[in-house]
């Protein structure tokens, strides 16, 4: 594949749909109940759980979520606000071979200790020689809009810089987007993994290892 044909996946989510809505409403029920499992397959209605590519950002809200289980699943992408599951220990997105990359707030969940991901989808896999998207073609746009990655300040008319970069998030290195509102931000951006580009970048042949 060459970086041509990499790309970042559009948020392809209708949120028109009943599983949508039953997702919302799963998602309330969860936080009503201070649940510390989010097992959607299991605990949810499958036949919507496969029409599901990318969790809301009302996940956000679950702050008694210990355990992210999205074994298997149709993802594509994750919200920003999942660096808000504050008391996430364990992270199962293990064989969702749509998720090749994540969203940098993950590094703010503290007690994050245990993440198992299907490591060959993901971009920057030296194995499998898959390298990143160009950013500065392809960039990352969220639904409702993007904040900084480190202040969470919101996207006005005038877009971010978005990066990529490799950091150890529990016992993976996993490809994080992270995007920055002004150079202090920017400097605050987490150390990368060892062997990995050693800055963050924009992706396609911009990488210096």
């Amino acid at each position: 594949m060459s970086q041509d044909e990499i790309k970042v996946r559009i948020d392809s989510q209708n949120r028109e749909e009943d599983a949508w809505r039953a997702l919302l409403e799963f998602i309330n029920q969860c936080d009503k109940d201070s649940a510390e499992l989010f097992h959607p397959s299991q605990q949810f209605q499958l036949d919507h759980w496969v029409h599901i590519r990318t969790l809301p950002k009302e996940i956000g809200k679950l702050k008694s979520i210990k355990h992210l289980m999205i074994y298997g699943s149709n993802l594509t992408r994750l919200p920003q606000e999942i660096g808000q599951l504050e008391a996430l220990e364990k992270f199962t997105p293990y064989t969702s071979y749509g998720l090749r990359w994540f969203p940098y707030e993950i590094t703010r969940c503290s007690n994050l200790k245990d993440c198992t991901v299907s490591t060959r989808a993901l971009f920057g896999n030296y194995k499998n020689k898959k390298g990143f998207p160009n950013l500065n073609d392809n960039p990352v746009d969220y639904f409702g809009g993007n904040k900084c990655s480190i202040c969470d300040t919101n996207e006005n008319d005038i877009r971010f810089e978005q990066y990529w970069v490799s950091c150890q998030v529990a016992t993976d290195v996993l490809p994080l987007l992270v995007i920055v509102c002004s150079d202090e931000c920017f400097h605050k951006i987490k150390e990368p993994a060892s062997g990995y580009s050693i800055v963050p970048h924009k992706g396609g042949n911009a990488i210096k290892r």
